[in-house]
């Protein structure tokens, strides 16, 4: 990305500022509409106030760019198209000579983003466009590289997901057009770098890997509530964990201190009484939903087989081919 200095101040540069033919007030200042050949080479021509450029102007560098667009004390201030000596351009909002706000950038490849800007960085939301490729990132920027949720668009397929230091990183999705969506998550993986240099030390970069998961039917994409959903699932698995705790602590201490006569000294009556109904073969009452039903006695071994069952998990799904990114070309 190109990037140029503030304009030229015709109010630091000593007594000469060049020439000029235009208006002035009764201080002899530039004041009202005006043209400006500056002491280094540079034109302008557009409106002043109080000898400082103010207003709409024209600003040519000798180097080959220009601005158009509004000043506010001799700075790009307001909304102004700079075109750059190697073709880029940016049109948009400008605060204190840098691109800030709203704007688009066409790079030299042709390469485009559409979004807001601060501090000449892109930051917030917006679009970036290849050209070559023709797809598209939608998503947040901090400090000028992707951060947060985003979606990468392909031409027949899409990526929606995190992306850490401008790399996708952690759980996402492939959504493809023939109506399915496989899920996964990206790691980051250390890989070994060669040098140029026989003796130079072997050193590691740091790449996205795709893991695959379940393939589902194609699902309405809301990063807002994937987001929120993923933050109640942690929730409560942190909840589940914890009751689990407190159950096994009750465990242990054999309901030592419990009260009796009180509501929980009764619970232990009424399961009594359960199982004395069962054993004289009246009916009981069914577990809660969710609940295991006891074992019953001598089957310690089909119970320990059932917990070795439970142990193992469903097999993965066969990973897909990794979908290279296109780099961005900045």
């Amino acid at each position: 990305m190109s990037d140029l200095g503030s304009d030229y101040d015709e109010e630091e540069q000593g007594p000469y500022l060049g020439e000029y033919e235009g208006e002035r007030n009764e201080k002899e200042e530039r004041h009202g509409k005006g043209k400006a050949t500056l002491p280094n080479g540079d034109t302008y021509d557009g409106m002043y106030e109080f000898g400082k450029r103010q207003g709409q102007g024209v600003y040519k560098f000798k180097n080959g760019a220009r601005y158009m667009g509004e000043y506010k004390h001799n700075k790009k201030h307001g909304t102004g198209t700079f075109i750059y000596p190697d073709g880029s351009k940016y049109d948009g909002n400008w605060v204190d000579d840098q691109r800030h706000g709203f704007g688009t950038y066409t790079y030299p490849n042709g390469d485009t983003y559409e979004g807001e800007w601060q501090s000449h960085l892109r930051h917030g939301q917006g679009v970036y466009t290849y050209k070559d490729t023709g797809t598209r990132y939608v998503g947040t920027w901090v400090n000028g590289k992707r951060e947060g949720a985003g979606e990468l668009i392909h031409a027949n397929h899409r990526f929606q997901g995190g992306w850490i230091g401008d790399q996708p990183q952690g759980k996402g999705k492939y959504l493809f057009d023939i109506g399915c969506e496989q899920h996964g998550q990206y790691v980051p993986v250390e890989q070994p770098q060669n040098g140029d240099q026989e003796d130079e030390e072997a050193q590691t970069v740091t790449i996205p890997k795709w893991r695959a998961g379940e393939i589902r039917a194609v699902s309405e994409y809301n990063p807002a509530e994937e987001l929120a959903a993923a933050a109640a699932a942690e929730a409560e698995a942190q909840q589940q964990q914890q009751a689990q705790e407190e159950a096994e602590k009750m465990e242990e201490g054999g309901g030592e201190g419990t009260p009796e006569g009180g509501a929980e000294g009764e619970a232990p009556a009424a399961q009594e009484g359960a199982q004395e109904g069962a054993q004289e073969g009246e009916p009981v009452a069914p577990p809660e939903e969710g609940e295991a039903p006891p074992p019953a006695e001598g089957d310690d071994s089909q119970q320990e087989a059932a917990d070795e069952g439970g142990e193992g998990g469903d097999d993965p799904a066969a990973p897909s081919p990794v979908v290279e990114e296109a780099e961005e070309a900045d």
